[in-house]
């Protein structure tokens, strides 16, 4: 085997595990984020919070989401110019975070007098969470090949997969237990797991074929404006049919024990169908990835609103869970190739805060009641399929004029 041979094989592997341990550290944040609210009702009660208002703090956290994950992109942007201080950034923010974090359960048991120190631990713990989401995926656009992208963006976002598959069962698990161990646990886990990320940083700046950093960041054109507007109104779709819809659909054919174990199926699909999506990403670009998988999800949902049966209905989740996730991973890989003039981390974190403004409009609508409304229900019921038709439809035109614009 030659040097050549050698060094690459060892930038293969070093990307890989780059890959796993984003997984791993989306995987660990993700089901702190469910212990969060698994607990919350109970630990708002106890600080005097009546539970209608529980709706209220998570949408205040997605409305922080909003604003924080896109100023973390960016603040990421200018600290990982030199290797080693992104993980300094992300460290001294998670460390807070998880601290934040850990002493909502203890500052809760204290009663009624600690509810502005309860909602002032959530905007802090919130507002430094955001350090995890983007900010950690800018090292693959900033030091990867861009060939190798599609595949970890795959790798990155199967953590996010693997906590929404088990989520239903450690809803189950934990909701009779007392909430401080399960927080002091998520919290001492995700902070280890992040001071890892050094390693990671180390690991990159060794290797010679890592992409250097790009030049400075220039002004969003056209383009990464209508890919994040559709990213907007793909993850309401999402939100819709998931969040909304999905517990119903199944509710025709089944009992309600049994959403825990259907629920997960979404999520198999999710996390199987983003490799061989990687793929074509690889050669076709994550815009045509999106659009295509905006309308084979549009067909998924129709085949579920349609299902006559609990075996159409858990296919129709399957393809729509495995749409979603080609959508997801195609925009990570998309918005690092986009932001690929020094913006990966704002335009990574305007993916997220996409995420989280279509996470806010799904709450508020639940909030309003409008699923209880009868004169809603067809609107709600359909609008999953119109989001993903139309965004997908539109990202295919972008696609295909960008296309033939190269060959002109």
């Amino acid at each position: 085997m030659t040097t050549t041979e050698l060094k690459a094989g060892t930038g293969t592997a070093t990307a890989n595990r780059t890959g796993i341990y984003l997984a791993v550290l989306q995987l660990v944040f993700t089901l702190g984020w469910t212990t969060y609210v698994i607990y919350l009702p109970k630990l708002a009660a106890q600080v005097g919070i009546a539970p209608s208002a529980v709706i209220l703090i998570l949408m205040l956290d997605q409305a922080i989401f909003t604003i924080s994950d896109t100023a973390m992109g960016v603040a990421a942007d200018k600290v990982s110019k030199l290797i080693g201080r992104l993980s300094v950034f992300v460290g001294v923010l998670t460390a807070i975070s998880c601290a934040a974090f850990v002493a909502l359960p203890f500052v809760a048991g204290t009663g009624p007098g600690a509810q502005a120190w309860f909602i002032a631990l959530i905007v802090i713990w919130v507002i430094t969470a955001s350090a995890l989401r983007a900010p950690p995926l800018t090292l693959l656009g900033k030091h990867r090949a861009q060939p190798a992208i599609p595949f970890l963006s795959a790798l990155a976002m199967l953590g996010y997969g693997l906590a929404g598959a088990v989520s239903p069962y450690l809803g189950v698990v934990l909701k009779n237990h007392d909430p401080r161990w399960p927080f002091v646990i998520s919290g001492v886990v995700l902070l280890v797991t992040t001071l890892a990320l050094a390693k990671v940083e180390r690991d990159i700046a060794d290797e010679p074929s890592a992409r250097q950093p790009a030049e400075p960041a220039k002004p969003l054109s056209t383009v990464p404006i209508f890919f994040i507007s559709s990213m907007v109104i793909l993850s309401l779709g999402y939100q819709l049919h998931f969040s909304i819809n999905s517990g119903p659909f199944y509710l025709r054919f089944a009992q309600p024990a049994d959403l825990q174990w259907l629920m997960p199926v979404f999520w198999i699909g999710f996390n199987i169908a983003m490799f061989p999506a990687s793929v074509v990403v690889k050669h076709r670009g994550g815009l045509v990835v999106m659009g295509a998988a905006g309308l084979l999800g549009a067909l998924a949902v129709i085949g579920a609103e349609l299902a006559g049966n609990l075996q159409v209905m858990i296919v129709a989740q399957f393809f729509a869970g495995a749409a979603w996730g080609c959508m997801l991973m195609a925009a990570v890989s998309a918005a690092l190739a986009i932001g690929e003039t020094g913006a990966e981390g704002k335009v990574t974190g305007l993916v997220f805060s996409a995420l989280a403004l279509a996470t806010f409009a799904r709450m508020a609508a639940v909030a309003g009641g409008l699923q209880k409304l009868p004169e809603y229900a067809p609107l709600l019921q359909w609008a999953p399929v119109a989001c993903w038709a139309v965004a997908g439809a539109g990202l295919l035109v972008i696609a295909a004029s960008r296309l033939q614009a190269r060959r002109v």
